[in-house]
């Protein structure tokens, strides 16, 4: 045999040197980023990737770190700056960072107790402190994953179990939510082999908050019809809007009729922190379900999910499987393995980048930032009630604010009008925001929820508004 050698083993001085390229590119982009724009609408796209294709030699890391800059870091949204206020913004802290740069190196593999009995005791120790966040039993089951969608999976197929629909029940198994829940939920629906059932949109009060007495009635008829009702899903933070629905009495009108009752909390969730926050989700507690997403609420990066559910054993059941090679794992039962209580086996310590950040920073400072982005929301819908031709019809429930400009003319569409002004802001790149729908008007939204956006940040934005609205009024007429 040829003499052995590896090139994937880099030596010290190697490591040393990659390390300290990557470090420098680290630490100016974050010295640089309050300056950095929020958007840009790039032209190629990063289609400069296509011109290095991989290739059987190796490339120098300056080179390579070039390239990630001018075709992956620059272009679309700047997902780390604070005038990130478009969709659901949330993490890029850097302690996360480096949890799961410990977690990559040292590879644990996080999947079952028996290969890393701390790694699982550590997830573990984070589902039961969020349990105890939102008032359900520390011996509730949980899993981390990957993001909300996942996490509605797990939840929806131990639903599914739970209520025993079975195939031929499902074209009768109805689902009561509202028409702003989160189209992953839909999608989970499909995934979990429940796509045919029936999906009741339940009316809204003028908040767009879910109306009990309307689901207990839509309930009743379908019972009447000869239907199996078995899953209400209530939101603890719309996307579109950002509305609570009233928690509490969903709760016990899905108790009264014995159906299984998911919140989807993936953004709202970890307000619970805090003081102004946690009244607002007060009936989260009756859920059998709920999902909360940390890389929105506690700011850690894309990839942070977590489902928790009251019912241990049957979401064990539904996601429990055995296999002959993994027999040496089965002694090993002090804590429930992640791979018993989710469809992934296989998966990223992803612990570390939670754990590291809560011990480092403290949970004082997640409660302090989640308090502050509240009083953002309420200080922009103040500013927007204030700003002339502004409507804001939806008072924010958390940090979403939405909004609209109402030209003075009534030769300009509304829609129209709005929908330039947001490419407008958007073209200018110093925040971003985005748009929805709203009963047919065209809205715009204001999301709170980076832990570097601050009050200079809202009136930036505020200010790049009222610039936007005057010049395309002077343009419109011309």
């Amino acid at each position: 045999m040829k003499q052995p050698s590896y090139p994937l083993e880099p030596t010290q001085q190697a490591r040393a040197a990659v390390q300290q390229a990557i470090d420098t590119y680290i630490q100016t982009f974050l010295t640089q980023l309050p300056s950095l724009p929020a958007f840009v609408d790039s032209p190629a796209k990063g289609a400069g990737l296509l011109e290095s294709p991989i290739a059987e030699h190796p490339m120098a890391v300056d080179e390579a770190l070039a390239l990630l800059k001018q075709e992956v870091d620059t272009p679309g949204i700047n997902s780390a700056s604070g005038g990130h206020l478009g969709y659901i913004p949330g993490g890029g802290l850097y302690y996360s960072a480096l949890g799961d740069y410990l977690a990559a190196v040292t590879n644990k593999y996080a999947g079952i107790f028996f290969s890393a009995p701390g790694a699982v005791r550590m997830e573990n120790q984070l589902l039961r402190w969020m349990a105890g966040l939102i008032g359900f039993p520390e011996n509730a089951a949980g899993n981390l994953t990957s993001g909300g969608s996942i996490a509605s999976l797990i939840a929806l197929a131990t639903a599914r179990d739970a209520q025993k629909i079975t195939s031929r029940q499902i074209p009768d198994a109805v689902v009561y939510t509202t028409a702003h829940a989160h189209h992953c939920l839909d999608k989970a629906l499909r995934i979990a082999g429940l796509g045919e059932c029936p999906v009741r949109h339940i009316a809204m009060d003028a908040q767009y908050r879910m109306q009990p007495e309307a689901l207990d009635q839509a309930i009743l008829q379908d019972q009447a019809a000869g239907l199996k009702p078995w899953l209400v899903i209530a939101s603890a933070g719309t996307t579109d809007v950002g509305a609570v629905d009233p928690l509490t009495a969903i709760g016990r009108v899905a108790q009264t009729h014995g159906l299984w009752y998911h919140v989807d909390a993936a953004y709202g969730g970890f307000f619970a922190l805090a003081p102004s926050g946690k009244p607002k989700l007060q009936g989260i507690e009756l859920a059998d379900s709920v999902v909360m997403d940390p890389h929105k609420g506690l700011f850690i990066p894309y990839g942070s999910g977590a489902v928790l559910i009251k019912d241990r054993q049957q979401t064990a059941e539904t996601h429990h499987y055995l296999a002959n090679y993994m027999q040496d794992a089965l002694s090993a039962i002090e804590e429930a393995s992640p791979a018993d209580l989710s469809p992934e086996l296989s998966k990223h310590f992803r612990g570390l980048r939670l754990w590291l950040p809560l011990k480092l920073h403290g949970v004082a400072a997640f409660r302090e930032a989640l308090e502050e982005k509240l009083e953002l929301a309420q200080y922009a819908y103040g500013q927007l009630q204030q700003m002339p031709g502004f409507e804001v019809p939806v008072a924010p429930a958390l940090s979403v604010v939405i909004f609209r400009y109402a030209p003075a003319s009534g030769e300009i569409d509304a829609n129209a009008f709005n929908q330039r002004l947001i490419k407008e802001v958007q073209a200018d790149g110093r925040v971003f925001l985005s748009s929805t729908l709203l009963d047919g008007a065209f809205m715009l939204r204001m999301a709170i929820l980076s832990f570097r956006t601050h009050r200079p940040t809202i009136d930036l934005a505020l200010t790049i508004l009222r610039q936007k609205v005057t010049e395309l009024e002077k343009s419109w007429e011309a």
